[in-house]
Order: structure tokens, then C-alpha cells, then sequence
């Protein structure tokens, strides 16, 4: 069996992840194709198309959430995500049961005692009006009767699990500032959420293997299990494994794919990037020692944005005042350091809707 090396995987990770060279799509087509992008943090979305995307517009992507054609909604994980509002119809009732549990994980003593059919049904039928609201909105309603669950405790589980949701605008907007309205998926959507399928087949687990596969492979299954936070697609995986080709890593571990998927030669240039808090090539992957060292590894759930050179972490960066400074993380080459300041200057200039391209990059640690 074939073995990548990490900078194979690294370039074919790039290639997949829109990284390697911008591509030519329309923003709702590159949403898909990314599986969606983390969004907790209501801006980073936009850096993140704004380095993938050859002439990114950010009001394409504001548009597409008051049109609703993507939204924000706990997914993946059960962190925040915008997705398509067609796989966001397609793929929630398959994360049901994560969702549920990764809240039980956090209160389940609090919830402990709580009869969650019944909590959902009531939520089902305060949110089929329609109108958005506050979490602290719906937990007034339904606390009354429940006296054990805190109200934190309470939202979330309603939130972020049992009554697929969508944060409505301005939430997620850009450059505009706006607290999380709730909405009911369906009521937003005017689609009612896809049922699992009736003959207890799994052909969401099938299409998601696939799509995560063109978004981030070749990968192992714990890679999609990390991504997901699902661990009940071995299944699926089975179900399309004939569909796939395998590879071993340096590990040894066993990595899938797609056979048509790009794996560019891994002497591939890679041009620096800039990415997000929280960005689908990092937190993607169970083992991120393509992308990022181990001795970094920290900041990739620490919410560092980050600095690719080489197609690897390389720096952090931060925005104020409309200046991006850049932190080296290590020695960068002249050439590089000439790179970083190029495409920081860039970013400034995108972040400050052309008012600024000040970039400083700082000097390496000792």
C-alpha cells in the first residue's frame, strides 16, 4: 500500500481545502464543497473565503445568510457552523444523538431527572411561530415547572440539541455586531429537516464520508470521527469503502479517499495564506501533523488565527487598528518574511474595506 509522507497529505489538503491556489467559485458552492466552516466566532468565515476565494466579496456571503441560502447552526462537533441550507436540511437529524449527548456530557447532572422528549416537544411548539429569540427568551418559557436545570443548562440542551435551530442576522453578518437569535430550522428554512431514513439504512453517513473525503482527504476514520464528532459512521464507511482507495501514512495508518481527488506532487508551491480561528484545515484531522507541529498544536483549539508558509503553521496574527501583525513562530526565510508582509498587507486592506494595507511582521523568537 502507497504511503504519504506529510507533506503529500499537506499538499493534498491544500489542493481540497482551496488553499493551494483560490478558486473560481461562487460562495455557496465553496461553502458546500468545505462541508461548512466553523463560525463560532462571527467574522473569521469571512477571512477564511477570503483566503480560498479569488475575488471575494463578503456581501455575497452576508446576502446568502438574510436570503438564507447558508446558515449558522450547531452541527459538527456541536460547535457553530455555516452551512449550506440544503445540507444543513439533509445532514441535521444524522447529528441528533451527538448533540444530545455532547450536552449531556457537560450538564448531565443538572439535567439529570429531565424528561427531554417532553422538553423537546415543548420547544418544537414555542419556536413553530417562527419569530426569533434569545436563548435566555426561551428558557422564561420553559423553565416554569423544571426547577432543577439552571437556565445555561436548560438553552443549550433546547439550543443546540433538541430543536434544530438557526442563529438569524445580523448574527454573522459583516463588519455587523448582533446577539444570537434562535430560530427553528424549518420555520426559517420553509423545508422541514430530512428524517432519518425509514429502512434504517445510513445514506447520510454515506454522503458524508464522501464529502468530508473531497473536502479533506485522504484521511483515517478517526480523522472523520474528530471532524464530525459522530461516531457511528464505521457503517457508512463500509457501505463505500468499494468506492475508495487506501494509503498509509507514516504511522502506518490507514488513510481513505477518493480516487479522482486531487493529490498534487508534494513539491507543489504552496503560496502563504492566512486563516481564521478555528479553520476546517486544522481542526479537520484527528492527527493535524500535516498542517501543524506538534509543539503548536495548542493553538489550534485555542482560537489563534494562523499563518500558513509552506503550506504549514508558521506564525499567528492579529488585527487591530486596522494593522495586521504577524508572530513568527520561528526563523522565516527573507523570501518568506517578504510573503507574509504581501499577503498580510492584502488582508489588512480586505479586513479594513480598503481604508488600510498596514502589515508588521514581528521578529522571530530567540
Amino acid at each position: 500500500m502507497t504511503v504519504l509522507d506529510n507533506r503529500a497529505l499537506n499538499r493534498a489538503m491544500l489542493a481540497r481545502q482551496l488553499l493551494l491556489d483560490r478558486a473560481d467559485l461562487p460562495v455557496v458552492d465553496a461553502v458546500a464543497h468545505l462541508c461548512g466552516l466553523q463560525a463560532q466566532e462571527p467574522q473569521e468565515p469571512f477571512v477564511g473565503l477570503w483566503s480560498r476565494l479569488g475575488a471575494f466579496d463578503p456581501a455575497a456571503l452576508s446576502d446568502l445568510l438574510t436570503r438564507r441560502g447558508v446558515v449558522r447552526t450547531h452541527l459538527m462537533r456541536r460547535t457553530v457552523h455555516l452551512v449550506t441550507a440544503d445540507d444543513v436540511l439533509a445532514w441535521r437529524s444524522r447529528h441528533d444523538a451527538m448533540l444530545r449527548q455532547r450536552v449531556l456530557g457537560v450538564y448531565r447532572d443538572e439535567l439529570k431527572g429531565v424528561d427531554l422528549d417532553e422538553l423537546a416537544a415543548e420547544a418544537r411548539d414555542l419556536m413553530a411561530d417562527g419569530e426569533p429569540r434569545t436563548a435566555a427568551e426561551i428558557v422564561r418559557e420553559l423553565a416554569p415547572g423544571r426547577p432543577g436545570p439552571g437556565p445555561r443548562a436548560l438553552g443549550e440542551m433546547v439550543v443546540a440539541a433538541l430543536v434544530p435551530m438557526a442563529q438569524a442576522p445580523p448574527r454573522g453578518l459583516w463588519r455587523t455586531k448582533g446577539g444570537v437569535r434562535n430560530v427553528a430550522l424549518s420555520s426559517w428554512l420553509g423545508r422541514p429537516v430530512d428524517p432519518p431514513a425509514a429502512d434504517g439504512s445510513d445514506p447520510v453517513g454515506q454522503a458524508l464520508v464522501r464529502r468530508y473525503l473531497a473536502a479533506h482527504g485522504p484521511a483515517a476514520t478517526a480523522d472523520l470521527r474528530a471532524w464530525s464528532g459522530l461516531t457511528g459512521l464505521p457503517g457508512a464507511v463500509t457501505a463505500v469503502r468499494d468506492e475508495l482507495v487506501s494509503f498509509r501514512d507514516e504511522r502506518g495508518r490507514e488513510l481513505l479517499d477518493l480516487p479522482d481527488a486531487p493529490r498534487p506532487d508534494p513539491d507543489t508551491p504552496a503560496p502563504v495564506r492566512f486563516l481564521p480561528a478555528f479553520d476546517n484545515a486544522i481542526l479537520g484531522y484527528q492527527d493535524r501533523s500535516r498542517i501543524i507541529d506538534d509543539a503548536h498544536r495548542g493553538l489550534s483549539v485555542a482560537g489563534e488565527r494562523v499563518v500558513l508558509v509552506d503550506g504549514r503553521v508558521a506564525a499567528t496574527w492579529t488585527v487591530s487598528e486596522d494593522v495586521v501583525t504577524v508572530d513568527p513562530l520561528g526563523a522565516l526565510s527573507r523570501a518568506d518574511r517578504a510573503a507574509v508582509a504581501d499577503q498580510g498587507s492584502e488582508l489588512a486592506s480586505f479586513l479594513s474595506d480598503g481604508d488600510s494595507d498596514r502589515v508588521r511582521v514581528a521578529a522571530a523568537p530567540r
